[in-house]
C-alpha cells in the first residue's frame, strides 16, 4: 500500500517505529510517551472521520433505517462497545423499533417484544439526560434482563432529542477491553445521538409533508358521477419524490345535451404552483364545456383565449372528449392539445392508440393556432383509456416502447373490472414515478340490452 493511501493508525505505527529506532535507552520513556500521543491523535482522527460519516449519511440517498443502523454501528465501533442499540419512539411515546449491534434484535423482539416503559433505559426518555452506569445489576432502577438477552455490566446511554422532542434513545454496553466508559465516550455518543435524532425527525417531517401533499391533491380531484350505462373509473398516483404536488387531473360529467364529457390534463410544472393552476384550468374548462358546449375543438379554443387573462398564461396538455350515443351506438369525438393519445381496448383484447395526424399544441401557448376534432366509434364492450404522460415516460427509456408495453398490458386486462384495470396499469408500470399520473377509464356496455 502506498504511504499516501494508509490510514491514520498505519501512519501512527510507522511513526512510532521510527521514533523507537531513533531513540536511545535513556530516552526510551519520552519516546514512548510521544508514540502514545501519536496513536491517540490517530484514534481521534479516526473517530472524527466516522462521526462525520454518520452525519453525512443523513443527507445521503439512504432510508431512515439504514442511517440509524449506520449510526449504531459507528457508535459501537468507535467506542469499542460489545453491544449497542437504538430504540425509536412512535408518535404516542411507545417504542416502535429497535436497532441493535451485538444482539439479534429479531430474535430478542420475538421472545420479549420491544422495550417497555420501565427499567434503566426508560430513564433516558423520562429524565431526558445521559446515563452512565458502571454496574447495571447494582443500580436501583435495574429490573434485570428479559429471557434470551445477554447479561450486561456497564451501560452508557443518551436520549435522542431535537428541540425538546424525544425520539428514542441510543445506548452501549460493555467495552471490549473491560474498561469503564469515559466522559469522552459520552461526548461522542451524544454527537451520534444528535445525528440519529435529526434523521428520525427528518423522516417524520417527510412523511407528514407527503401525507399533506397527497391529501391536498386528492381533494382537488373530482368525485366521478354515475354515467350509466357507461362504466367509469379514475386513478391518481402522486410522484414518488417530494413535493409530490403536480398538475395532472381527470374529469367526467354528463352534459345538458346528454353527451358524456371526459378530460385528462397535465399542467406544466411539478411544484406547489402546478396544483392550484390545475384547479383553475379544470373549473374553467368545466364551465366552458357545460354552459357553452360545441365540438371539443371549439371548447379548447375558448380555453386558449380564456387563459390570456393571466399575466403569464399557464400551459397544459389535455385531451377533451365527448362520448355521444345515437342509434344504439357510441362515438368518441375529441380534440387533443399536445397530450398522449387515448388508448382503445376492444372486448376481444385488441388495442390501438387513437392518434390522428393533426395533433394540437398545448393550451396557453398561442390561441391563434387552430384546433382539430376527431371521431372514432366505440364498439360494444370496449374500454377507452385516457392517461397523462407520467404513466409512460421514464428517465432514460424510449417512450414508444413504453406506450407499446402499456397497450399490451391493457389488452390483457380487457375484460377486468375497471377498478382492477386502473390499479394494475398504475402499479404494474413502475414502482417509483418521477411525475404524477392520472388515469381515466370508461367502458361501453357490452350488449344492447345493457344500453336501455
Amino acid at each position: 500500500m502506498p504511504e499516501d493511501a494508509q490510514g491514520p493508525e498505519e501512519v501512527a505505527d510507522r511513526v512510532a517505529a521510527a521514533l523507537e529506532a531513533m531513540g536511545r535507552p535513556s530516552e526510551g520513556e519520552s519516546f514512548e510517551e510521544l508514540s502514545d500521543q501519536v496513536r491517540q491523535l490517530a484514534l481521534g482522527q479516526r473517530r472524527l472521520r466516522r462521526l462525520l460519516d454518520a452525519v453525512v449519511a443523513i443527507s445521503a440517498d439512504m432510508d431512515s433505517y439504514a442511517v440509524l443502523q449506520h449510526i449504531v454501528e459507528a457508535a459501537a465501533d468507535l467506542i469499542g462497545a460489545r453491544y449497542g442499540a437504538l430504540g425509536v419512539l412512535g408518535e404516542g411515546g411507545e417504542f416502535v423499533d429497535l436497532i441493535t449491534v451485538g444482539v439479534d434484535a429479531e430474535q430478542l423482539m420475538a421472545t420479549s417484544g420491544l422495550p417497555q416503559g420501565h427499567g434503566l433505559l426508560i430513564t433516558l426518555i423520562r429524565d431526558r439526560k445521559s446515563l452512565h452506569v458502571d454496574d447495571v445489576a447494582a443500580d436501583p432502577s435495574s429490573v434485570g434482563f428479559p429471557p434470551g438477552h445477554p447479561v450486561m455490566t456497564t451501560l452508557l446511554g443518551v436520549p435522542l432529542m431535537v428541540r425538546g422532542t424525544v425520539y428514542g434513545n441510543l445506548y452501549l454496553a460493555d467495552k471490549h477491553d473491560g474498561t469503564p466508559f469515559t466522559d469522552g465516550d459520552g461526548a461522542l455518543l451524544t454527537a451520534l445521538a444528535s445525528a440519529a435524532s435529526v434523521s428520525i425527525e427528518n423522516a417524520r417531517l417527510y412523511q407528514s409533508l407527503k401525507h399533506a401533499a397527497e391529501h391536498f391533491q386528492l381533494r382537488m380531484l373530482p368525485t366521478l358521477p354515475d354515467l350509466r350505462p357507461l362504466d367509469v373509473e379514475g386513478r391518481y398516483e402522486p410522484a414518488s419524490e417530494l413535493p409530490r404536488l403536480g398538475g395532472d387531473w381527470y374529469d367526467a360529467l354528463t352534459l345538458p345535451d346528454g353527451a358524456t364529457c371526459v378530460v385528462v390534463g397535465d399542467v406544466t410544472g411539478h411544484d406547489v404552483e402546478a396544483a392550484p393552476l390545475m384547479g383553475q384550468i379544470r373549473y374553467m374548462l368545466r364551465a366552458l364545456v357545460y354552459d357553452h358546449g360545441g365540438p371539443p375543438s371549439l371548447v379548447v379554443s375558448k380555453l386558449d383565449r380564456a387563459l390570456t387573462m393571466f399575466a403569464e398564461p399557464p400551459t397544459a396538455t389535455l385531451l377533451l372528449g365527448r362520448i355521444e350515443r345515437a342509434d344504439g351506438r357510441y362515438t368518441l369525438r375529441w380534440s387533443n392539445a399536445g397530450h398522449p393519445p387515448p388508448l382503445l381496448i376492444g372486448a376481444d383484447g385488441g388495442s390501438r392508440f387513437l392518434a390522428p395526424a393533426h395533433h394540437g399544441i398545448p393550451v396557453g401557448i398561442d390561441p391563434a393556432v387552430p384546433r382539430y376534432d376527431h371521431a372514432y366509434p366505440l364498439a360494444a364492450g370496449s374500454t377507452l383509456l385516457l392517461f397523462t404522460d407520467g404513466l409512460v415516460e421514464r428517465r432514460g427509456q424510449d417512450i414508444d416502447a413504453n406506450l407499446a408495453a402499456l397497450a399490451d398490458q391493457a389488452a390483457r386486462l380487457a375484460t377486468a373490472p375497471l377498478r382492477d384495470l386502473c390499479a394494475e396499469l398504475v402499479a404494474g408500470r413502475c414502482q417509483a414515478f418521477h411525475d404524477d399520473v392520472a388515469v381515466l377509464a370508461l367502458r361501453v356496455p357490452g350488449h344492447r340490452a345493457e344500453w336501455r
